[in-house]
């Protein structure tokens, strides 16, 4: 990419008017109704993001973990991409699968092990991290869809098999969630604001 093309404005004009008819279009020419499963899965993956903003706001004093935060806006960003790449799309635009793997593997190894559910809540940090983490699972559902109908039919594999990538996205969002979970665990190593299940045991009256 030249300096040129960095300084070009990548969006000319917010309002286009060429959805007005309830069709929206792709990267690729093809243009589709604004209720297909690829639009909505735009659409899911846009609020995902709205949510870890949300939750980027909220780590004040926090560096390593906003740090995390803002990668994976980037990497849902990156998934967004693809899909909208339509029969353009590669799987060399999907995040890293990897990355997200080793991060999770090193934060869980920091924390004690788990012994109780967890409630979604505790600090503010938290209750956010885990609208992410249902969020993420919520987009991950509507994914496989996307991956299981025709939308993905079409979708470029970058020289892997078909539905590679598809599937790609997928699991990377199924690989999210679960950090999401660890990753408000971390705001709270301590266990001060978390709060557990307290499981059908505890409430038996005492024999």
């Amino acid at each position: 990419m030249t300096e040129s093309d960095r300084e070009r404005p990548r969006l000319s004009r917010v309002v286009t008017r060429s959805g007005d008819r309830g069709e929206t279009g792709l990267a690729d020419g093809s243009r589709l109704p604004k209720q297909d499963v690829a639009i909505e899965l735009l659409g899911e993956l846009d609020e995902l993001n709205a949510r870890l903003g949300s939750l980027a706001v909220s780590l004040a004093g926090e560096p390593r973990l906003l740090k995390f935060v803002r990668e994976q806006q980037q990497a849902i960003f990156d998934l967004g991409g693809f899909v909208a790449m339509g029969a353009m799309a590669e799987t060399a635009q999907l995040p890293s699968l990897g990355n997200l793997e080793t991060w999770l593997e090193a934060a869980n190894g920091d924390l004690p092990p788990l012994r109780e559910f967890i409630l979604p809540g505790g600090s503010e940090a938290m209750a956010r991290a885990h609208l992410a983490r249902t969020g993420t699972r919520r987009v991950e559902r509507l994914a496989w869809a996307w991956c299981r109908g025709d939308g993905c039919a079409g979708q470029g594999d970058g020289g892997a098999g078909q539905g590679d990538g598809c599937a790609g996205l997928a699991t990377y969002l199924n690989r999210l969630s679960d950090a999401w979970f660890v990753f408000a665990r971390l705001l709270d190593p301590g266990g001060e604001y978390t709060v557990y299940w307290r499981g059908a045991s505890s409430e038996r009256s005492p024999d």
